[in-house]
């Protein structure tokens, strides 16, 4: 007890002190109250706004703000000593606690503050960006992301996409839109998807729509060569001529008679004059005239290879006399010329000669060989005119690469006893067909190697068939597609990267004799007669024209195609053939088909112009009405039946 009256009376003498110590100091600052509340009242304002930003409002007492100033003026350890004379027992501790709530008071006003600048700035941002957006219209660069290119490197940017790609781009924005449709970058994809090749930036004011109509005229063809629409003729060219040879190249279609005429059609403009060539004046005086054995056309030139050993040349723009002649002592047995330029290559025996013009337009012969068998096939390869011409021979059971920079051809491949049935090359492989025998043929049978020109070596061998391989075609295909013709009455289409069959189609009951393919059909002719269209894909024949002879030449490019059927036994020689023998030889004279896919013919525009002929014309006398009329003669006009 008694400690504790010492602790009262203790407490009572120090709240004495205390209470004369604040009186004293009330007359002493007597004078400068009045400012101080000016300052409370000022500092209050300052605390209700900040309080009220945050949506929190704490009513403010004057009996507390005089408290707390006094708290503020006054020292930690008197607040403390205060706390024990009222009675709490943990000063200290409630001390700490509101210093604690007003940090974190303090604390929340700093980071509302903060939130409120970081919207603004958002909200700012947002306003800039859509400025920008309407600022775009107006400037001549493109903008790329974050970054603005220059026009012409944003072309660059924009030529590796393809048409469905750059319609995406164009509903980005205005400006993207008019770089998507840039005229440079639709004319490289139209000479990317192979249309107007030779054409040039300036020739179309748009090549967006050009490409466009070339697409959907793309489709139409490809419908009409489904479904047999379009028109066809036969290109005849006198009465009593007996078909020899025929070649044909794009828009042109050459031919060699018996007679010792040439004549050379221009599918796109049929009044051409160049249409009508001459032989050279040895052959055109010499009696009987000899016969038109081979020819070759491409775009530039026409040769014709004569039965007497001579070679004719014409230029299919200017057409008329030669631009060209020479004599061989032998027979001409291979004629080729190179498929883009003026290359001539010929064989008469086992010697091969080379002739092309030189910069002045004068022919020379830059290479000739002597291989030590007979040359079966020969053919000049595309695209070697700037290393000069190089040809691919086959004599035997070898296959020979001729170049005019070296002096001895050289050998690409030689097995003894397998001959070579056919050849056919392009500007970096060459592929023809061999003949196996004895032991061999139980490795598979015969066989079609594909060796690459730049190395020299053998890529592929293909095929495993018992009859011989008797036409290839190459150079017309597909990149890394090859087609054949077999005599086992088989189509069948390889591809070169793995050597496996694509398509086999039983196409033609005496053997195939030409084929040709592309990136879904096949046409292919066999020895009876049968000109047949087949779907790739399905392996399915669309279509098929009969006639009576062999079918020795098919040649077609994009709405056209092109079907020679020649007989085998040719009429005799002679300037021309007697009327007794017209009636013999006037159903073993051949015939030249010309189909034209781009046009929506009516059906009698089907019919050939044999069953549509009266006889009112010579024409109509033609070897398939005298199978069943027997008119050898008829002369005037006569009405039609």
């Amino acid at each position: 007890m008694a400690e504790d009256d010492e602790l009262a009376a203790f407490r009572k003498r120090w709240q004495q002190e205390l209470t004369n110590k604040k009186e004293e100091q009330g007359i002493i600052h007597g004078d400068s109250t009045k400012v101080s509340s000016q300052k409370d009242s000022k500092k209050r304002y300052f605390e209700e706004k900040d309080e009220h930003r945050n949506d929190k409002i704490v009513p403010v007492d004057k009996d507390e703000g005089v408290k707390s100033q006094d708290e503020e003026e006054q020292p930690q350890y008197v607040s403390i000593v205060e706390s024990l004379l009222d009675g709490q027992t943990r000063p200290l501790l409630d001390r700490l606690e509101q210093d604690r709530s007003k940090r974190r008071r303090q604390n929340e006003t700093k980071t509302a503050l903060q939130h409120q600048r970081l919207q603004n700035k958002v909200k700012k941002q947002e306003q800039l960006v859509d400025q920008l957006i309407l600022d775009l219209n107006e400037v001549d660069d493109i903008p790329f992301f974050d970054i603005d290119l220059p026009y012409e490197l944003a072309l660059k940017i924009f030529q590796y996409l393809s048409c469905k790609e750059l319609g995406r781009c164009a509903q980005v924005s205005r400006a993207w839109r008019v770089l998507a449709e840039d005229g440079v970058l639709w004319f490289r994809l139209c000479m990317r998807a192979g249309f107007h090749q030779d054409a040039s930036v300036s020739d179309s004011p748009c090549w967006k729509s050009t490409l466009r109509d070339c697409r959907n005229s793309a489709k139409a063809v490809c419908s009409n060569w489904k479904n047999r629409v379009g028109s066809v003729s036969q290109l005849q060219f006198e009465l009593g001529k007996v078909l020899c040879d025929v070649n044909s190249c794009e828009n042109f279609v050459f031919a060699g008679y018996t007679s010792g005429d040439v004549r050379l059609w221009d599918t796109f403009h049929w009044d051409s004059g160049a249409s009508y060539l001459k032989p050279n004046g040895l052959s055109a005086n010499t009696e009987p005239r000899p016969y038109i054995s081979l020819v070759q056309v491409n775009r530039t030139v026409a040769a014709a290879a004569y039965d007497d050993g001579c070679v004719d040349v014409w230029s299919t723009e200017t057409g008329g006399q030669p631009i060209y002649h020479y004599h061989c002592p032998e027979r001409i047995r291979t004629l080729a010329l190179s498929p883009d330029g003026p290359v001539l290559g010929s064989s008469s025996g086992s010697d091969i000669r080379l002739d092309r013009p030189d910069d002045c337009g004068y022919w020379r012969t830059v290479c000739q060989a002597q291989l030590p068998n007979t040359v079966e096939s020969l053919v000049v390869l595309p695209g070697k005119e700037a290393s000069g011409p190089v040809a691919s021979a086959a004599a035997g059971d070898s296959v020979y690469l001729l170049d005019s920079r070296t002096e001895e051809p050289r050998p690409l491949h030689s097995v003894y006893g397998h001959p070579v049935t056919c050849l056919d090359a392009s500007q970096t492989q060459v592929a023809f067909g061999v003949k196996r025998s004895g032991w061999a043929m139980h490795d598979g049978g015969n066989k079609i190697h594909v060796y690459s020109l730049e190395s020299g070596k053998a890529e592929v061998c293909m095929g495993s068939s018992a009859g011989d391989f008797t036409c290839i075609n190459l150079r017309d295909s597909p990149p890394q597609l090859l087609v054949c013709g077999n005599k086992d009455r088989r189509v069948r289409v390889f591809d070169l990267r793995t050597g496996a069959s694509v398509s086999s189609l039983y196409a033609h009951h005496l053997g195939v004799t030409a084929v040709q393919t592309d990136e879904w059909k096949i046409v292919s002719g066999g020895g009876e007669g049968l000109v047949c269209v087949w779907d790739m894909r399905t392996g399915t024949k669309l279509w098929e024209m009969h006639n009576r002879h062999p079918v020795r030449h098919i040649r077609f490019s994009g709405s056209r195609l092109v079907t020679a059927n020649i007989p085998d036994d040719k009429a005799p020689r002679g300037a021309c053939i007697t009327d007794d023998d017209l009636t013999a030889h006037r159903r073993h004279r051949g015939v030249i088909c010309h189909y034209d896919f781009s046009e929506d013919a009516l059906s009698h525009h089907h019919i050939l112009p044999i069953c549509r002929s009266d006889y009112t014309g010579s024409h109509g006398y033609n070897y398939n009405i005298s199978l069943t009329v027997p008119y050898d003669r008829l002369s005037g006009s006569h009405p039609s039946v």
